[in-house]
């Protein structure tokens, strides 16, 4: 979507805040429930949203768990397939990699699979740090349409979607607010 020329119109809202805590709780105990051995899980959010919804998801492990799971983001944009169709001069977010990923069990954590080339970009990012022994993916929202044989093993909600539909995840430390909205788009 070309943002100069196009806005969004929010059709109905999802999940509230309120979803949104249940979902990503419920995420983190099945992280806890699957995982073999806590000490060997580190968590890598995928920039933007990924980074919040993986530091709520570490958070919960850590209160109800007690134990810190290192915590991660990925910055995936000179990894994407698509660059020269985004941005001609695209900005770089650092990557933070708290811990030595091989052999370790890692879940990537974003807010919105949709075709998986994100997800393609993010384990080719992964590689290049390190040879992780797992790597997991936990979303938000899985809203279909995959390009890529891309599966995800935690997700928050299924929200089918048309092509013509856009799916707008805001969390309070990088929105102000958190909820989850299907929108259309407008062109202008």
């Amino acid at each position: 979507m070309d943002s100069k020329h196009n806005r969004l119109e929010t059709k109905a809202q999802v999940l509230d805040e309120a979803a949104v805590g249940r979902a990503l709780m419920r995420i983190s105990y099945e992280i806890v429930e699957k995982c073999a051995d806590l000490s060997e899980l580190v968590l890598v959010g995928i920039r933007t949203r990924g980074v919040p919804i993986a530091e709520i998801i570490a958070a919960n492990i850590q209160k109800n768990h007690d134990i810190e799971i290192p915590l991660g983001s990925l910055d995936i944009t000179f990894y994407r397939d698509d660059l020269e169709k985004i941005d001609e001069s695209p900005r770089l977010s650092a990557t933070k990699i708290p811990a030595d990923i091989n052999g370790k069990e890692v879940v990537l954590v974003d807010d919105v699979l949709y075709t998986g080339r994100t997800v393609r970009a993010a384990i080719d990012a992964l590689f290049s740090l390190g040879r992780p022994g797992k790597i997991r993916l936990a979303v938000l929202v899985d809203r279909g349409h995959r390009e890529l044989p891309i599966r995800p093993d935690y997700v928050g909600k299924n929200i089918p979607t048309s092509l013509s539909e856009v799916i707008k995840v805001s969390i309070g430390a990088t929105d102000g607010k958190t909820g989850v909205d299907i929108c259309k788009v407008i062109k202008d």
